[in-house]
C-alpha cells in the first residue's frame, strides 16, 4: 500500500511541517455522506469499486439512493444522465481511467452536450497508485475532461480542500469532473475545523489559492504536486530565489487573472501536475500566457509515456514528478527570463 511519505516524500513534511492526512478519495467519501444527509436529490452510481472510490460511505447510510452498475462505465454514465434528466443530482464514480477513457462518448453526448447536472468523480488518478500498474493509471483524464464544452474540472490538493471542493461541486449546477487519488496526502489546508478552528477552507471554483508569495518565478500546481511545489519553493528560498506558489485546483475554468498576474509580476512560470504534460494544467496555463502575457514556461509532468507498476515514490522520481524536478525547472525558466 502507498503512504503519504511515498507520494509527498519525507523531506516535504520535515521542511514544511506538513502533517500526514487522509487520501483525497477518503475525504470525498466523507463529504458525500455528509451532503447526503441534507440533500435528498443526491444519488450515486458506481462501477463496482465503491470500496475504492469511497462511495461506500454514502451507500451504507443511503442504500436506497445508491446503485452499483457493475464494471460497465458507459452504462453507468448513461444511467447518471437519465437520473439527472429526471431531476436528481447524480454522482458517477469509478477509477478515473475507466470513467474517462471507457465512457468518453457517453459523457460527451449524455452529459456535456445537454449540460446535465452530473458529477463525475474519478479516483486512483495519476501514477501514484503505484503497484496497480499502468492499465489503471489515469494520466490522460484531465485532457479528456477539459476537452468537453460546458465542463468544470477540479483537482484538489489534500483532504480538507477535497471536502470543500465536494461541497462546491454540489453548489454548482452543471457537469463537473472531480479528480481524487488513492494515496494519503500531506495536509496543506490545516484550517479544517480541527483543533478548535472554525475557519473554512478557501475554495472557490475557478479561483486559485496563492499559498506563497514570490517575485522570481511562479509555480502553478494541482493535486499532490502542490505539496511538492511548496517544498520546491522552500528549497529555492534557501538559495535566494523566492517563488510564488499557486494551488490551481480548478483546471477549467482556469483562473486567468491569477495566471496573468503571476506572469506579469514574476516573469517566469513552472507548472506541475501528476498527468501527461500534454492536455492538462500546463497546456491550459501556456495557452493563456501566450494570449495575454508571454513569459518563459517549463512543464513538470509525465512526458509522453506510460508508466509501470512499482512503488509510488520510485515512480514519481523516475518520471520526473518530484520537488527536485520543480526546482530544476524553476532555475531553467529563470535563466530564460529576458
Amino acid at each position: 500500500m502507498t503512504t503519504a511519505k511515498s507520494t509527498q516524500t519525507k523531506s516535504t513534511e520535515q521542511a514544511l511541517g506538513l502533517k500526514e492526512g487522509p487520501a483525497t478519495r477518503d475525504a470525498f467519501g466523507e463529504a458525500l455522506r455528509e451532503l447526503g444527509r441534507t440533500n435528498a436529490k443526491i444519488v450515486v452510481v458506481d462501477g463496482d469499486v465503491s470500496n475504492s472510490t469511497r462511495t461506500e460511505y454514502f451507500a451504507k447510510d443511503f442504500p436506497e439512493r445508491f446503485f452499483n452498475m457493475g464494471i460497465a462505465e458507459s452504462n453507468l454514465v448513461s444511467v447518471a444522465s437519465g437520473l439527472a434528466a429526471a431531476g436528481k443530482t447524480p454522482v458517477a464514480a469509478s477509477f478515473a481511467v475507466f470513467l474517462l477513457c471507457n465512457a468518453y462518448d457517453q459523457i460527451r453526448m449524455g452529459v456535456a452536450f445537454p449540460k446535465l447536472d452530473v458529477k463525475l468523480v474519478g479516483s486512483h488518478s495519476g501514477i501514484s497508485i503505484g503497484e496497480d500498474g499502468p492499465s489503471q493509471m489515469a494520466i490522460e483524464d484531465l485532457a479528456l475532461a477539459t476537452s468537453f464544452p460546458n465542463f468544470t474540472v477540479i483537482v484538489p490538493a489534500d483532504a480538507p480542500s477535497t471536502k470543500a471542493a465536494t461541497r462546491a461541486m454540489f453548489e454548482y449546477e452543471g457537469p463537473v469532473y472531480l479528480r481524487t487519488g488513492r494515496p494519503k496526502t500531506a495536509i496543506i489546508y490545516a484550517n479544517d475545523g480541527t483543533n478548535g478552528s472554525t475557519e473554512e477552507i478557501p475554495f472557490e471554483i475557478g479561483k486559485a489559492n496563492q499559498l506563497r508569495e514570490g517575485n522570481a518565478v511562479t509555480i502553478i500546481a494541482c493535486g499532490i504536486m502542490v505539496a511538492m511545489a511548496l517544498e520546491a519553493a522552500h528549497t529555492l528560498s534557501q538559495n535566494g530565489i523566492e517563488a510564488r506558489v499557486l494551488d490551481m485546483h480548478t483546471i477549467k475554468p482556469l483562473d486567468n487573472e491569477a495566471v496573468e498576474r503571476a506572469a506579469r509580476e514574476t516573469g517566469a512560470i513552472v507548472t506541475a501536475e501528476e498527468h501527461l504534460i500534454t492536455g492538462g494544467l500546463g497546456d491550459a496555463v501556456a495557452r493563456l500566457v501566450a494570449m495575454r502575457q508571454p513569459v518563459p514556461i517549463q512543464f513538470v509532468g509525465v512526458n509522453d509515456t506510460y508508466a509501470e507498476s512499482g512503488e509510488a515514490q520510485a515512480l514519481l522520481k523516475k518520471y520526473g514528478l518530484t520537488a527536485s524536478n520543480i526546482v530544476d525547472a524553476a532555475k531553467q525558466v529563470i535563466a530564460r527570463k529576458s
